[in-house]
């Protein structure tokens, strides 16, 4: 027996599975909305993954050209608000009364005058964030801020920790003075 050419092969081989895929389309027209449904959401999680770690890269792209604040808003307590004008300022920025404070000079230690280590106060201090050091702030003292505030003059010099903790000791501080 001879043999059809290949195109006439292929096109009765389609034939036949489409005869074959039209009788078991009862079957499949039952699942079919939960398949396309599942499709659709699969395809859309992975749309959301790709622009989230574009959105990603773009972060440490640009995180080069953007300096950090020097007085973030989250940086203070909700004491400041009340805090007396002797060590700052009140401005209106947008729209809103808020209070500047600003530290005092910055002082040049000795080594034999040098604070002493502040990890009995604060177990890891030199690696905190600063939103873990606010965290932790409220359970001081007026002397335990006092010690953090000259270690942190003495070493390491972070504007915003230095913000954070002379607004908190001048806040302790005008709570002693209302008590």
């Amino acid at each position: 027996m001879r043999s059809f050419p290949l195109p006439i092969r292929v096109a009765a081989g389609l034939a036949g599975t489409a005869v074959e895929q039209t009788r078991r389309l009862p079957d499949h027209l039952i699942g079919l909305p939960v398949t396309v449904t599942s499709q659709a959401l699969q395809l859309s999680m992975r749309v959301q993954q790709h622009i989230t770690e574009l959105a990603i890269k773009g972060d440490d792209l640009l995180a080069g050209f953007q300096q950090p604040e020097q007085h973030p808003e989250w940086a203070r307590f909700d004491e400041d608000e009340q805090a007396g004008a002797t060590a700052g300022e009140r401005t209106n920025r947008g729209g809103g009364d808020h209070f500047v404070a600003h530290p005092p000079a910055r002082r040049e230690w000795s080594g034999e005058e040098a604070p002493e280590d502040v990890s009995d106060l604060l177990p890891g201090y030199e690696e905190m964030t600063l939103p873990q050091l606010r965290g932790k702030l409220r359970r001081l003292s007026e002397s335990d801020l006092v010690r953090l505030l000259e270690h942190e003059r003495a070493h390491a010099r972070r504007p915003d920790f230095l913000q954070m903790l002379f607004n908190r000791l001048n806040n302790v501080r005008a709570a002693e003075r209302d008590e």
